[in-house]
Parts: structure tokens; sequence; C-alpha cells
């Protein structure tokens, strides 16, 4: 059956996650949401999932399910999330260079996809992702951002570049990031291989009225753990205003204490950038996304669990 690759792109800020959830309606009332329930009394809440899949199902008229590689929280955005579905052989549906027109014309203003293409009919989003690509994005100034405030975390104190970075240095590299995951994460194994992480300074926002330090945090790794990236992006925070030394990463990734690391930092600031493929071409990759293709070489080679991500 055929099945297609998609890049998909959206503002998290009003959906509930990637992943479809269906919950009973007198639950859902309970926490605030005021969707009609079906026919058996349950709601389901909008997220990007649930989106693509109706969209996707309107153009070939055929139940749809579409399978992301990095399952995103409520709040996060994506500026590249790999996705894939298939559609039945016989399924009447336009060409395939024709087909991202019709699916981005039944799809909301905060979803958007870049490319849709054949692929391989074992292709798995998730487990034959090599690596990924998150940016946590700080807005330090002692006003709130105004015009990007969905896409950015807002701290009132100004941040220690340089210990910042002296911090990120010690994630880098295989290590049991335990303590940097929420409890509940669900996985077997908190081991992973950080490939890349930087912090560094992004220019200030022109549309703001009063200046502010804008930091951007990029980390990479062959996958991450539940809240991972928000949470080592709370700990280099800590740092960065004097409330933690450096050498507390190290102290977290040995003790494997939740506690010993930082805060988790609101989701508005989490943006999933991008994940690399076998068939892809890593130069290219790394010219659009401005990272050295040398990192990829340090993703070991993964022979068992999937990772998805929920960072």
């Amino acid at each position: 059956m055929p099945r297609y690759r998609l890049t998909v792109a959206y503002d998290g800020t009003n959906f509930h996650g990637w992943q479809r959830q269906i919950m009973p309606a007198d639950l859902a009332h309970a926490h605030g949401h005021t969707l009609p329930s079906n026919e058996d009394g349950r709601i389901e809440l909008r997220t990007v999932q649930k989106v693509l899949n109706d969209a996707i199902a309107s153009v070939v008229r055929a139940p749809i399910e579409v399978l992301g590689a990095s399952r995103t929280d409520a709040g996060v955005h994506a500026f590249h999330q790999t996705a894939a579905f298939t559609v039945p052989e016989d399924t009447p549906r336009p060409p395939d260079e024709r087909l991202i027109d019709a699916i981005n014309a039944r799809l909301p203003d905060d979803v958007i996809v870049h490319a849709c293409a054949r692929t391989n009919e074992d292709f798995d989003p998730i487990s034959h992702c090599i690596a990924k690509g998150y940016r946590y994005t700080l807005h330090c100034a002692r006003t709130r951002p105004l015009w990007d405030r969905a896409s950015v975390a807002h701290i009132r104190e100004e941040h220690d570049l340089p210990r910042m970075r002296e911090a990120a240095a010690l994630l880098i590299g295989t290590h049991d990031f335990a303590a940097f995951a929420a409890s509940g994460h669900g996985r077997e194994s908190t081991v992973r291989t950080v490939i890349h992480c930087a912090v560094h300074e992004l220019p200030p926002p022109a549309n703001e009225p009063i200046p502010a330090q804008r930091l951007a945090i990029d980390i990479a790794a062959d996958g991450f753990l539940w809240n991972m990236v928000r949470i080592i992006a709370g700990t280099l925070s800590e740092v960065g205003r004097g409330r933690m030394d450096p050498e507390r990463i190290t102290e977290a990734i040995e003790s494997g204490n939740r506690r010993l690391a930082g805060p988790t930092l609101v989701p508005d600031g989490l943006c999933l950038m991008w994940g690399i493929y076998p068939q892809d071409d890593p130069q290219a990759l790394a010219e659009r996304h401005g990272f050295d293709p040398a990192i990829l070489h340090n993703v070991p080679q993964r022979g068992g669990e999937a990772t998805e991500s929920t960072a």
C-alpha cells in the first residue's frame, strides 16, 4: 500500500499536544474542555495528530492514522516534525505532486505540511530516526514579550552566557539522564546520547519596546525522555542566573536524583527543529538548521527501543 512521508510544522499553542487524546465527557468537562461529545459520551481533544488525520482522510476518503516521530506535549511547537501515513492501494486521491496542496487546503492556520512524498512501505518515523534536535528560547527581561509570547519562555533576570555554556558542555555524551526526566516517563532505559548542546545569544527582537536578552538552547540527541529538554533548559537557566554551579549537571547525572536538576520550564519556549533519517542528506539538513553535520557521527547504533521523543 502507498506510504507517504510528511514534514509538518505547527504552532502548538492551541493544541493538546501531538498525540490523539480521547476522554470521557465528564472528565473532560471537569478539566474545562467544552468540546461536544460523540455518541459514546467521549470527547476527542484538539491535537495535531487528529487535525492531520481528519484533513488527509478528507482528501483520500478513507480513515487515516498519521504516525509522528515526536510526541510533543501541549504548547510545544514544531518547525520540522516527521510523520507518515499509509492509504489503501485503490483509494482515490490526487496525483502525488498535488497531494500536499490538497492536504494543506484542509488544515487550520496553525498547521502546515512542508513536504509530502512517497516513501518505503516499512518507513517508521519513530524507530528509523537517527537523531533529532530541539531549540528552547528564553526571553530574559523585566517585562514579558508581546508579539511572540507564545514561542518563548519569559524569565526576568539576565543570564550569564559563559556559565551556561560551561554547563551545557557537560551534558554532551552518553549518560543516564534519569535526573532530567519527568516521573512516569515509562522508559525501560534512561540512557541517551546527547550529540550537541549549545547556548547562544539571538538578536534582540526589533519590535519589543524594552531591550531584552534572547537566548537559544540548542540540543540534539539520539532520543529524549519525557520533559528532558525542558528540564535541561530549566537547569541551564538556573546556572545562568547564578542559582546553581555548572558542576551541578555532573552531580545530577551521576546521582540520577531529579531534585538536583532544575525546574521544568514552560512548553512555550520549546520547538522541535529537525529529525534525520538514513536516507536523508546530512549536509543539506545541517546547512538548513545551522549545525555541524559532524555531530551526527557521535550517534550510537541503537538496536532496540524506539526513541520517540516527548521532550
